[in-house]
């Protein structure tokens, strides 16, 4: 074993995640979701799938932020108001984090990060390299950047334009710049005792990392998170055409899923609906294999419960509270919500989405119904949504059945952490 081998082994590597509640620009930014899962705790999937990371720590003066990060994996480090206001900066959050750890008896790690929830779509395969290049001494801090070629331009005092970091006279093609690099904001390997002794991210020997330009955006403002959303959506929908759903149940909802949203109105006021007869076909399949699926809609006309007894399934509907009619059901039928399928289009269908282990999108959702969705399918509602969510179903419990005997199948979606051991109590998970 070389001294870098050595060195990945035993040093301790600690990512300290700062999310406190008062963000201005979004509230509660660090609790909104992108593809189903919050930022917060899509941070800490990050951090947690790093192989070389060691101790991932949420930074945070909010009972929920903390309630959601303990639930994906990481321990808490109570935020006091001093360091949670709007000018506090995230290095006295990471400073005051190693302090906590210190005076719960806990050694010095050797590398410490700084991860940022604003950065929806961490690698961390990055986050590996940045550490493994700080942990070999290559750098005393590495950071997360991409390559930028564009010109700026600012003011002086007086108002008056200046080129910056170019002669404005001069317009060289882009292959004939040299290349700058703007930071991504997202993470930053630092050496522990640099950081200490410098109070600040950027010290000693500094190395970039330059990472894909997709995974660069930032939330800082509601617009941003709608542009975060649909890029998940859509590099979900990519990546997921293959994806399976080893659940125990299905659930949809009717207007939207089962037809494309339109409604015929007659002359006397007799409303019709078109669905889609490959639906019927993918339904008839999941509940011969034994598969519950539930139709639970809104809406009152009758066309609904006259479509759920064609295809033979439970339905219900005129349902004002969707959420609470759905953990009913789920309570009468011993069902784990976690191994619940609930597939929606609407805005309507938030609050039963945020109840199951997989809320499901249709291609033509509404984008808020995109950001909670684990995933996004390729059909639209009343094109064969429907066929397609029992087909990944079936799929995802062939391949568990086929998986061999005693290995737990999951096909979880990308970045996604293990079953987090519950704690009882915040405070005692900082010092664990």
């Amino acid at each position: 074993m070389n001294a870098a081998e050595h060195t990945h082994r035993t040093d301790r590597v600690v990512v300290v995640i700062p999310a406190r509640g008062g963000s201005k620009g979004v509230p509660l930014k660090n609790l909104r979701p992108v593809a189903g899962r919050s930022l917060v705790a899509r941070a800490v999937d990050a951090a947690r799938a790093a192989a070389l990371v060691t101790d991932v720590l949420v930074s945070t003066d909010h009972a929920g932020i903390a309630r959601e990060a303990v639930a994906a994996g990481a321990r808490i480090v109570e935020r006091p108001d001093e360091l949670s206001g709007d000018t506090a900066s995230s290095e006295s959050a990471v400073l005051h984090a190693l302090d906590t750890l210190a005076a719960n008896g806990q050694p010095q790690p050797t590398i410490t990060v700084l991860l940022q929830c604003t950065s929806p779509f961490i690698d961390p395969a990055d986050l590996d390299e940045a550490i493994r290049r700080v942990l070999v001494g290559s750098a005393d801090v590495s950071f997360s950047a991409v390559e930028d070629h564009g010109f700026l331009w600012t003011r002086d005092t007086a108002g008056n334009v200046l080129a910056v970091g170019h002669e404005a006279a001069h317009r060289p093609r882009r292959q004939d710049r040299a290349p700058q690099y703007r930071e991504t904001g997202a993470f930053y390997a630092m050496r522990t005792s640099g950081l200490r002794a410098c109070r600040h991210r950027f010290f000693g020997t500094i190395d970039i990392l330059e990472v894909p330009a997709w995974t660069a955006p930032e939330i800082d403002t509601l617009e941003d998170l709608q542009a975060v959303s649909e890029l998940a959506a859509r590099r979900a929908h990519a990546a997921g055409s293959a994806a399976l759903l080893d659940v125990d149940a299905l659930v949809t909802d009717f207007d939207g899923v089962h037809t494309d949203d339109a409604a015929y109105v007659s002359q006397d006021g007799t409303e019709t609906v078109r669905v889609n007869r490959g639906d019927g076909l993918g339904v008839s399949r999941l509940t011969r294999a034994g598969v519950p699926l539930l139709i639970l809609s809104t809406e009152v006309n009758p066309v609904v419960s006259a479509r759920a007894a064609k295809l033979g399934v439970p339905v219900l509907h005129g349902i004002a509270d969707k959420a609470g009619a759905l953990r009913e059901w789920m309570r009468e039928h011993r069902l784990d919500p976690r191994r619940v399928a609930y597939l929606g289009n609407d805005v309507n269908d938030l609050p039963a989405l945020r109840l199951v282990g997989w809320p499901l999108a249709v291609a033509d959702a509404r984008p808020e119904v995109l950001a909670e969705a684990r995933l996004t399918l390729a059909a639209s509602g009343g094109h064969g949504a429907v066929r397609e969510a029992c087909e990944r179903v079936l799929a995802g419990r062939a391949a568990a059945q086929a998986a061999p005997s005693g290995t737990p199948f999951s096909h979880v979606h990308p970045g996604a952490a293990p079953a987090p051991e519950l704690h009882t109590s915040p405070v005692a998970t900082a010092t664990a």
